[in-house]
Order: structure tokens, then C-alpha cells, then sequence
């Protein structure tokens, strides 16, 4: 694929811009040509943004680990000087110190180029604005692409220019005030870096811990020769799980591909869901910041608004995604955010999501007396059962949904995020996939399993009848 210098109708095929960034597969939906069109489209629609002109723009750029990202974040930087603004480029490094930088140095924006967690053959870029607020859909990026699809026209000759940056010390001492380090307890932890940022992002941290430290799939390396960079996959966690069972460590920790995400395996090898991690993370900050405001997104188990109650923090409910997510928390002054899918949001981290902070948090967690992991989620799985996220075909998701709001009439109904449907001791939302027709159920019950598993085949049985 190859796309004019300027943009046009025929420049870029409309389907790379997802509701929360740009990403298509190399070579047949993006290249390098791309990403200078989104560089030049970018700093436009960022100087409307700031509401000052392009020539005074400070924007970072970074890049993961990916073949192609010296090649994507290269063109995108010549897009974003060829519209006259100055650029920080912060070179390798995981997703999250590309939003602590625009953060901490006050940027106008940032452009990190990653595919986070698909397969080599994507690439594509995350992009944010002043204070690392998301850009979405409707706050940018569908802007950017009608600026492409409308043709860029010359760039002008206005200047811009670019310097190299290194935040790694920077990024390392903002993570550590998050913790007691002195709190931290001798562990074994087994960690598996999926072959992407984590290990170059987290590791110079953990390796100055009393930790027995078994790093695995830990070298950046965007062949991915091990397996996909993926631990939302159960398959791409069965060698963690099975490695904590066979060392009898104390924990276990996998990353994403870009690294802004983090999963666990407690003691016993287990994979600790979402919003139960969410919980315990909760808890941890309320202890920190007594009566914080923290967000959950509506697919959570109640464990998570219970658990801020009983701590006495004020639980508010959002709507999936970290662009939702961030701009609630910047609203309502949240201290901390989690949602089901290992995002991990932090008030004095800009609001942005984190997959270093949470490891450092847990193992804070887990050192001290008596705190198991197992035991800490054990507590919440024998009290609240889970389906999981479960995805179904439908035709008419819409139509779909509006018939599972009637089927239940006695029960709390809300459309936050797709269809909420609340009884006293069970409840379930269903959303709708932005890019497939499909509906994704998550369902809870506080009675027993076996209640969870029949309500759950109740309701996939309406879904996809």
C-alpha cells in the first residue's frame, strides 16, 4: 500500500481509525507514508485543539518494539516538523512513558506508535493530547482521518524541528513514589514480558528489589518468537501459569505488548480476573488516600463498588475505554480507575493508564504479612461468581439489546454502556463490539456458581436466539 504525500479520497483505506486509535496491518493498510499523513493531520488537528498555531506545538513522540516502528515513528515526526512543530522524541519505550512525558512536561500532545497487543503483522499509533487525554472517535481521530481523506495539500515551510529525549529516570522515580519500597518483603515472581516493552520499562525497577526475579520472554523483540504479545488469551498464559506453579513463586506478572497493561497469576497458578484485581487495587489506594474516588467500568463484579464502600471510598460506575475512563477521572477527580480488561488508571500518574504501576502496587500487596495473592482473591471468588467476557454473533445488536431491556421489567435497567440489567443478587451488561456485529456479554452472581453458570446460559440463549 502506498499513499500520496498529501492525502486524498484514495490515501488510506477509512477502516484504520478505531474508536480509540489508528491501527491496520503493515504493508496493506499502513506504511511509512501513512504515518507522515497522520503526523501532518495530527499536528492540524491539535493546533485546533490548543487554539494556538502549529509553529508553537511541543509534541512527543515514541515507539515500541515493533519491525516496523523506526520506520512509522521516523515518517510520523517528518509529518509533524513538515506542519512546523517541534518534536520530543523519546525513541523505544512503552506506551505509558510516552504519556508520562507529555504529562510531566507539559506537551501539547503525543504520538506513540505501537500495535499494543495484536500480532506482528499490525502496526499503529495511539495519540493523545495535552495532560495525555485520550484522543477517540468523536475527540480527534475521526478529524484526522477526514483531514487525510480530504487531501493535506503542501506542507508548509514553516520550520518545525525535533530533539531526542531520554525519560526513563524520569518515568523510573514517578512509579516508585506509588510504593513503599522499603515495605517490599524477599518474593519470587515469575514475569513474562511477551517479547515487548516490559522488560526494558519495568525491569530496571524490579531488578533493585529484594525479589527473586524469573524473567521470561523478556528481551524486546518484535518477531515475537515465543508467542503473541496478548495475556488477555488464555493461551498465551498457560506458560506463566504453569512456570509459577513449577518454581512455587510467590506470583506471577505478563504484560502486553506495549506495556500499559499487566495480568497476574496468583500463588496457586491461577489468572486473577480484571475487576478483582481492580478490588484489591482499590482498597491499597483508599489506604493511601483515605475516601478517594475511584471508577469501574460497567462490566465489573460488584466486588469492586463493594470493596470501595467498605474502605470508604465513593465508587462511580463508567463506560469502557481508557478515552471515556481518563476524561471521567480528570471530571471527578478520581484517584484510581480499573477496568476489566487490565487497564489501570492513576490520578497522580495524569490519568493514565499504567502497567507498571500496578505491578509495583501488587507486590507492595503481597508483602505484607500474611497476604497471599490466592488468598487476597480468594476471598472474592468464593463471595462473587464471574462469567467472563463472552462474545456472540447478532444481526441486529440494537435491536437485540432493546429485547433484552423488555425481557427483564423487574428488574434496574441502564444504557451507560450498552444494556445494564441489575437484580439484588445477580446482574449483567451486554455491549456492542465498535468495529463487529457482535454483542459481548458479562454476567455476576452473589449466590453460587451454578447460579452464575444457569443465568449465564439463559441469557447467551435469548442473545443468540
Amino acid at each position: 500500500m502506498s499513499a500520496d504525500h498529501d492525502g486524498g479520497p484514495n490515501s488510506v483505506p477509512e477502516g484504520i481509525f478505531k474508536a480509540y486509535d489508528v491501527r491496520g496491518l503493515y504493508g496493506e493498510q499502513m506504511d511509512g507514508d501513512t504515518a507522515y499523513l497522520l503526523g501532518r493531520a495530527f499536528a492540524r488537528v491539535l493546533a485546533d485543539l490548543r487554539g494556538k498555531p502549529v509553529s508553537d506545538l511541543r509534541v512527543g513522540v515514541g515507539r515500541d518494539m515493533r519491525l516496523q516502528a523506526p520506520e512509522m515513528a521516523g515518517r510520523l515526526r517528518d509529518g509533524l516538523i513538515a506542519e512546523g512543530a517541534h518534536v520530543l522524541d523519546a525513541g523505544m519505550v512503552g506506551t505509558e512513558m510516552l504519556y508520562f512525558m507529555v504529562g510531566a512536561r507539559e506537551l501539547d500532545g503525543g504520538a506513540m506508535v505501537t500495535a499494543s497487543h495484536n500480532p506482528k503483522a499490525y502496526t499503529g499509533v495511539k495519540l493523545v493530547r495535552e495532560g495525555a487525554l485520550a484522543l477517540s472517535g468523536d475527540t480527534g481521530i475521526t478529524a484526522i482521518r477526514d483531514l487525510i481523506l480530504a487531501g493535506l495539500g503542501d506542507a508548509p515551510d514553516s520550520g518545525g524541528s525535533a530533539e531526542d529525549v531520554d525519560i526513563a529516570s524520569e518515568f523510573r522515580e514517578r512509579a516508585l513514589s506509588f510504593i513503599d519500597v522499603d515495605a517490599l518483603k524477599p518474593l519470587k515472581v515469575v514475569v513474562d514480558g511477551g517479547n515487548g516493552m516490559a522488560g526494558e520499562m519495568v525491569g530496571p525497577l524490579l531488578d533493585d528489589f529484594p525479589i527473586e526475579l524469573i524473567a521470561t520472554y523478556w528481551v524486546p523483540d518484535g518477531n515475537f518468537p515465543d508467542h503473541e504479545p496478548n495475556p488477555l488469551l488464555p493461551e498465551n498464559r498457560e506458560f506463566i501459569i504453569e512456570r509459577v506453579r513449577s518454581e512455587g513463586a510467590d506470583l506471577g506478572i505478563a504484560w502486553d505488548g506495549d506495556a500499559d497493561r499487566c495480568f497476574f497469576i496468583d500463588d496457586r497458578g491461577e489468572f486473577v480476573d480484571g475487576d478483582f484485581l481492580t478490588a484489591l487495587l482499590a482498597e491499597l489506594v483508599l489506604e493511601k488516600v483515605p475516601g478517594a474516588d475511584i471508577l469501574y467500568d460497567v462490566r465489573a463484579s460488584r466486588a469492586v463498588p463493594d470493596t470501595v464502600a467498605a474502605h470508604g471510598g465513593t465508587a462511580h460506575i463508567n463506560r469502557v475505554g481508557h478515552a471515556f475512563m481518563k476524561r471521567a477521572m480528570k471530571e471527578i477527580g478520581g484517584e484510581f480507575a480499573g477496568e476489566v480488561s487490565g487497564h489501570y488508571y492513576f490520578r497522580q500518574f495524569y490519568n493514565a493508564d499504567s502497567g507498571t504501576i500496578p505491578a509495583l502496587l501488587v507486590l507492595e500487596l503481597v508483602s505484607k504479612p500474611g497476604r497471599r495473592l490466592s488468598d487476597l482473591v480468594g476471598e472474592l471468588r468464593s463471595k462473587y461468581f464471574i462469567s467472563g467476557e463472552i462474545n456472540s454473533e447478532v444481526a441486529d445488536p440494537e435491536a437485540k439489546m432493546k429485547a433484552i431491556a423488555e425481557q427483564h421489567p423487574d428488574a434496574e435497567i441502564a444504557w451507560l454502556d450498552g444494556v445494564s440489567v441489575d437484580y439484588e443478587d445477580w446482574h449483567f451488561n451486554v455491549r456492542p463490539s465498535n468495529t463487529e456485529p457482535l454483542l459481548r456479554l458479562n454476567l455476576e452472581s452473589l449466590v453460587s456458581r451454578e447460579d452464575m453458570e444457569a443465568k449465564r446460559d439463559e441469557v447467551l440463549a435469548f442473545i443468540r436466539s
